[in-house]
């Protein structure tokens, strides 16, 4: 399809944009005492080089360390900053980008506040706790490395008299100046995710009878305000952006899309360029897949329609958006520009490929949340998919110096991966796989993770476009590997599944399955000797019919048949078996889930493993953490007990063969795994 409208230059205030994709603020946790490091820079360059037309910095705290909400976060707040913001300034218009700095001041989620001794400041007390049930999901590494930010100390709270205002208000100012000063060419001033001004304009934090608080002109004076006062300090030098909620999850009288237009037009009648529209969840242990970061594809459109049909200044939306679906909203005017987040984090080139014709060359997020559970801890993001994110020294590949014949056995995510990588660098890459498809266990789970799905079609669209041969249905022994003479072997044939036997007393009467199991059934490849033989013709019929060589189709078609029982036991509650357990029970089964360990979830990333818990919950999972305990039904499933195995890997170095073992083959580590250890060994040949 055409990306004209998404391509098209666009205008905001007096800054003018190649294109109409913003990398929005994405907190990065690389600064050093407040100054924009190497790391950091390069991490934004890339993105501008890649053709962002407007690179949106993390959040910086105007007022560092009071306000600050990261030890490692940009500063504003004096002007030893300015040759930091200077350098990132000229790098990324270097690169062919405009630059925008956002400031804020954390408010009751300053926690470098409390680290310091110092009171939280908010528009009112806080008048109740947060439900930290979901945390029992948590090893206690990870609730320690949760505190890393307030160093673990207790939140106290004060609230803002006239005094504290004037001087944020103030601090908002001087903040911006410092930014105009070292040439950047646009601020956001934050409004939105539960941070200062935020919790002024919401009437679920705001409970104030001053001019400050109560109608909806009071609530939105502190916003109003600052954004006037920095107009006025900075001209139209540089622009203005806001970033406002569109809706408040899991908030009584939080902010609502209505709402959100009516503070948009104060902001822009106080001289604001731009209304950036977001979202946020009042309890991010609870509701942080809704807000900030949602699970849902272009889960804010609307609230950015109806923001948009309100103001006449830009309006950027965000929030999942996909290309085809930004390119959509602003070609029927929902919209004037569209950040991308977490796919911007994923694969930094996405408008030089869309400019190319290369969109199928776009490496995907998966939506794991890799990412920013890293900033839970204060800590820079990693990326499950990419490699290179914040690490940008490892993103170019650099060619080979000796070209060698390179044989990968295996065809998952990390056989791919290594194909991809090696193949890039100039090496002559075969890859042989023993089933019909590629893409292994990936593939499969789509049936649960359909997010996973577009990265198995890029890894294959890579591994074809350059070359790779392939081999499907072909499995080799050691022997064959040895005849082939290549100069190294990759080995990534992925776990091994293991299946307790039915003649232990407590599975006597059930059918037990794996994971493999499973897949064979109901995709009609393999026998499953357990399986009742309707189940066993159903799936052959399905193959037949192709209607399995699709996951998109098995998912769509399994809400109306599974060849499963009704009451399903599943063993194991890591990351398989708790998404399984949701699956099953969304499709009308009875599912207890058997977790030996006290957390379910292991080892997904803490905000999708709090959703998929409570989602599962929602369905009416039982959940037994714990336990051993063996339920009686009809159907068991094993999803737990799986291990790193790979034989060939000793026979071919027995025989003197260079032998490299990668991905679940090595160590389980799932895509993340995969894709990390494929592309050190296929960096390093």
């Amino acid at each position: 399809m055409s990306f004209g409208s998404l391509l098209s230059a666009g205008e905001i205030g007096a800054m003018t944009l190649s294109n109409r994709v913003v990398l929005p603020a994405m907190d990065m946790n690389l600064c050093d005492d407040g100054d924009f490091s190497k790391a950091e820079i390069a991490h934004y360059t890339a993105r501008a080089a890649g053709g962002v037309g407007l690179i949106i910095t993390g959040t910086g705290a105007v007022a560092w360390p009071n306000g600050g909400c990261s030890w490692h976060q940009p500063s504003f707040s004096n002007d030893r900053h300015i040759p930091s913001i200077r350098a990132l300034a000229d790098s990324i218009h270097g690169a062919g980008s405009k630059l925008c700095v956002q400031i804020c001041h954390h408010g009751k989620t300053a926690g470098v506040d409390t680290a310091q001794g110092r009171p939280l400041l908010v528009p009112s007390l806080p008048d109740g706790k947060l439900d930290l049930a979901a945390l029992q999901d948590n090893t206690m590494d990870e609730l320690a490395k949760l505190g890393t930010a307030s160093q673990g100390k207790q939140a106290t709270y004060k609230e803002a008299d006239e005094d504290d205002l004037a001087w944020v208000i103030d601090q908002f100012v001087q903040g911006a100046a410092r930014a105009a000063r070292a040439g950047v060419d646009a601020v956001e001033i934050h409004a939105a995710h539960g941070y200062l001004i935020n919790t002024f304009l919401s009437a679920g934090y705001n409970k104030r009878t001053d001019r400050w608080g109560g109608a909806i002109e009071n609530r939105g004076r502190l916003m109003t305000e600052i954004v006037r006062a920095v107009r006025a300090q900075v001209g139209n030098t540089i622009a203005i952006s806001v970033r406002l909620n569109g809706m408040e999850y899991g908030l009584q009288d939080g902010m609502t899309p209505s709402e959100a237009a009516i503070f948009a037009v104060m902001a822009q009648d106080a001289g604001a360029d731009a209304i950036h529209v977001s979202a946020n969840a009042h309890n991010p242990f609870a509701d942080f897949t809704d807000g900030p970061l949602p699970s849902g594809e272009a889960q804010y459109r609307e609230f950015a329609r109806i923001v948009k049909k309100a103001v006449t200044i830009p309006v950027i939306a965000v929030g999942r958006i996909t290309p085809e679906i930004g390119n959509e909203m602003i070609a029927r005017g929902e919209c004037d520009f569209v950040s991308m987040g977490r796919q911007l984090l994923a694969d930094p080139d996405i408008v030089n490929k869309l400019k190319a014709d290369q969109r199928k060359s776009i490496r995907p997020c998966i939506n794991c949340y890799v990412c920013v559970e890293q900033n839970f801890f204060d800590a820079p993001p990693k990326c499950a998919v990419n490699p290179a994110l914040c690490n940008e020294d490892i993103a170019e590949l650099v060619p080979a110096p000796h070209v060698k014949r390179v044989l990968i056995v295996g065809g998952g995510p990390a056989g791919l991966e290594a194909a991809r990588i090696a193949a890039s660098r100039g090496h002559v890459v075969s890859l042989y796989e023993a089933s019909s498809r590629l893409g292994g266990t990936a593939w499969f789970s789509q049936l649960t993770t359909p997010d996973n799905g577009p990265l198995v079609d890029w890894l294959e669209h890579e591994v074809r476009r350059l070359g790779v041969q392939i081999f499907l249905k072909t499995r080799l022994s050691a022997h064959e590997i040895k005849q082939l003479a290549p100069d190294e072997v990759i080995v990534a044939t992925g776990a091994v599944r293991n299946r307790p036997s039915n003649e232990r007393t407590d599975y006597a009467r059930s059918r037990v399955y794996t994971g493999d199991d499973l897949r064979a059934l109901l995709t009609g490849e393999g026998t499953v000797t357990s399986a009742s033989p309707q189940a066993r013709l159903v799936a052959r019929l399905a193959r037949l019919a192709r209607i399995s060589s699709k996951m998109s189709r098995v998912r769509s078609l399994s809400r109306a048949y599974l060849p499963l029982s009704k009451d399903i036991t599943v063993i194991g509650g890591g990351l398989v078996g708790l998404e399984l357990a949701e699956f099953l029970a969304a499709r009308g089964r009875r599912v207890t889930l058997v977790e030996q360990g006290a957390q379910l979830g292991l080892p997904m990333a803490m905000p999708r493993r709090w959703t998929a818990v409570k989602r599962a919950v929602d369905h009416g999972v039982q959940m037994r953490r714990s336990s051993a305990d063996v339920v009686s039904t009809r159907d068991v499933i094993c999803a737990g007990d799986v291990v790193a195995h790979a034989p060939i890997a000793q026979e071919l170095r027995a025989s003197g063969s260079v032998v490299h073992v990668i991905g679940d083959a090595n160590d389980i580590g799932y895509i993340e795994g995969a894709i990390h250890s494929a592309g050190e060994i296929a960096r390093g040949m």
